[in-house]
């Protein structure tokens, strides 16, 4: 798919709660604009973006084609327990990128 950036605390305290953003680079092609050929570019979007903190889904979000090109997402959690976030973009042609970070809780 792309380069994707994430943006995780590296520690936190126990009940805190921290603020996660992504950004996926991604061109995010409708599919209803025309290329210099003048025929339509092939719709290439992120359709869904899914958050898990030690395998519990903390944020999900599923995009549609009027979403920017390079989605940024920016949630909070609450930390609960050291562990890894596990973040997931799948594409209309049903490719995923997975990514984690970890997160140590004091």
């Amino acid at each position: 798919m792309a380069r994707a950036l994430i943006n995780v605390p590296a520690k936190a305290k126990r009940g805190e709660i921290i603020e996660i953003k992504t950004l996926m680079a991604h061109p995010m092609e409708t599919g209803f604009r025309t290329g210099v050929d003048g025929k339509l570019v092939p719709r290439d979007i992120i359709t869904q973006f899914v958050c898990t903190y030690n395998g519990e889904v903390v944020f999900s979000a599923e995009l549609f084609p009027a979403i920017t090109a390079n989605p940024f997402l920016a949630f909070t959690t609450i930390a609960t327990e050291s562990g890894a976030l596990v973040f997931s973009w799948t594409d209309n042609h049903g490719q995923t990128q997975v990514q984690t970070a970890p997160i140590h809780v004091e």
